[in-house]
């Protein structure tokens, strides 16, 4: 995904139910941090709008990228799109 201000690439892992979303920026936030539910996520405004995204499992953010894993009966094609308005979303709003 390529917006005005924002690239966003995706990249397939080992794990066929995680991707890797490389931003051309570093992932806001404190440092590298991983969530395995929503109310881990609850006070980490980017995590929590991810794992509002139906199909995310888990989460993994460190320095520019985000590594996402999906539900077994999520589609990727769908999250994709998803997931990438989300970060889109969530750093426009930062910024703006």
């Amino acid at each position: 995904m390529n917006g005005p201000d924002l690239t966003i690439d995706v990249q397939g892992t080992p794990n066929p139910n995680a991707a890797k979303f490389v931003l051309d920026r570093t992932v806001p936030g404190e440092g590298s941090r991983s969530y395995f539910n929503a109310d881990a996520a609850a006070e980490d405004a980017l995590a929590a709008r991810l794992f509002a995204v139906e199909g995310v499992r888990a989460l993994l953010l460190v320095d520019n990228f985000i590594t996402v894993t999906k539900t077994e009966d999520a589609d990727w094609d769908s999250l994709v799109r998803d997931v990438q308005q989300a970060i889109a979303a969530e750093l426009t709003e930062r910024s703006g």
